[in-house]
């Protein structure tokens, strides 16, 4: 993963899916991926919004998490953009 804007669509995903599929992000971020984008919608309830808050919020590799540009979409920050 070279570009520093990842995006990951979660949709129609398992929580053990998107897990895997995070998880498998994060692995292969490289030094220059600044966030996840994690696309997971919300029509249809926030169970994977809510996963994504309470798995990822202290994993070593993430710096905070904040709430994407629209209820859909969350971001793992990897790096500071300086």
């Amino acid at each position: 993963m070279n570009d520093p804007f990842v995006t990951i669509d979660l949709h129609g995903m398992m929580r053990a899916d998107a897990m895997r599929a995070i998880d498998r992000a994060l692995r292969n971020a490289g030094p220059m991926v600044y966030q996840l984008r994690l696309v997971h919608g919300f029509h249809r309830g926030t169970s994977l919004r809510s996963m994504i808050q309470d798995e990822y919020r202290y994993h070593e590799k993430v710096l905070r998490i904040m709430p994407g540009d629209n209820p859909g979409v969350t971001i793992l920050v990897l790096r500071e953009l300086y």
